[in-house]
């Protein structure tokens, strides 16, 4: 029997973790699995994501370290996670994506001699500005297996110099929840909530500094959504951050009425806000990975992207900063011109089995 530990630390997490469980449940013989939530985020919809949306147990642990500096956040984590690890004594701890929880958790096992699992490894900006490209290649240097979702990320660890006996193209567990939650999502009701009509309206999502901490980019975006938001209803589930920013720099009331700000929403009902969007703009990087699989038009406002298989495969157009731009493209989107987009390999619905089956194979 092999204990293995998975972390969840910000939101995006326990959507890929939440298959990986239930996939871990089918191997009772084999593996006990644990769940440690890291508290990295926290808000009221958290247990309504845990609970009732994902299905997802209590977690075993729960480390409520909040926020912080990147370094304050990440050195509570190790700690706390430290005394979690002295306790259990698991084989093997499982971490997802590349958010703070991710390497102070994987370097915390890497120092008492513990197995790490990085799930969705190799994926790359190559902006070193990001600190998620920081924990994504770091993550990945000190885990035992890797785990991919696209070949570019097979393509990056190769680069780098990472072992191939050690990286498996697995697919995404982000599209394992999408495949089996999209039939309960399309019984939400948050586009009555809104008055909202399927393909008749923008969905924003954007929280990053770049587009949103500097006052001068953030004064142009609100420009954008304005002109957007001329043309369609526009849906923006806004990051408590971005919100903040607008009303230091008294740009909430300069908002166009058809513009709706809403709380950040449960996993089911933005699900339901994604797959019914005429348009996605966002900055957020599962979503392009969302969109891409339900083959709804995304613009992402980043001058990069660490999941370049939405673009060369999916529905993504990357924009950069250039509003513009973003609004010509979005011109086309509402005059019929949508880009043709396909899913990419593997993104099948049974990621989280395979990987679970390589680890039965490689513990």
């Amino acid at each position: 029997m092999y204990k293995i530990i998975s972390v969840v630390g910000a939101r995006p997490n326990f959507m890929k973790v939440a298959p990986i469980h239930r996939a871990f449940l089918e191997h009772r013989d084999t593996f006990t699995h644990l769940i440690c939530h890291t508290g990295q985020h926290y808000d009221a919809n958290m247990s309504k994501v845990f609970f009732e949306d994902l299905e997802l147990p209590v977690p075993d642990y729960y480390l409520g370290v909040g926020s912080g500096s990147h370094a304050v956040q990440t050195a509570n984590v190790m700690i706390q996670f430290e005394q979690v690890l002295l306790k259990e004594q698991p084989d093997m701890i499982l971490v997802v994506g590349d958010v703070n929880s991710t390497i102070a958790c994987a370097l915390t096992a890497a120092k008492l001699g513990i197995k790490t699992s990085h799930v969705e490894a190799g994926l790359r900006s190559f902006d070193r500005a990001m600190p998620e490209e920081i924990n994504r290649v770091l993550t990945d240097s000190i885990a035992d297996y890797l785990f991919v979702t696209e070949k570019s990320g097979l393509e990056n660890l190769h680069r780098e110099g990472v072992s191939s006996d050690k990286v498996f193209f697995s697919g995404n567990c982000m599209i394992d929840s999408v495949v089996r939650y999209l039939p309960k999502a399309e019984q939400s009701e948050i586009l009555l909530q809104y008055k909202l009509s399927p393909k008749q309206y923008i969905l924003i999502t954007l929280h990053r500094p770049s587009n949103v901490d500097n006052p001068a980019k953030l004064g142009e975006l609100i420009n954008f959504l304005n002109t957007v938001a001329a043309k369609r209803k526009v849906i923006f589930p806004i990051h408590p951050r971005t919100k903040r920013n607008m009303a230091d720099s008294n740009l909430l009331e300069t908002l166009h009425p058809d513009i709706t700000l809403i709380d950040p929403a449960g996993y089911l009902d933005f699900l339901n806000l994604i797959k019914n969007a005429e348009a996605i703009v966002t900055d957020s990087g599962g979503i392009q990975e969302e969109s891409t699989y339900l083959g709804i038009p995304c613009l992402t406002l980043r001058k990069n992207t660490e999941r370049p298989v939405t673009i060369e495969v999916g529905t993504n157009q990357l924009m950069g900063d250039d509003f513009p731009r973003a609004l010509e493209a979005l011109n086309e989107i509402l005059q019929g011109k949508v880009k043709a987009g396909s899913i990419p390999e593997l993104w099948d619905g049974h990621a989280a089995e395979r990987i679970v089956e390589k680890l039965k194979e490689l513990l």
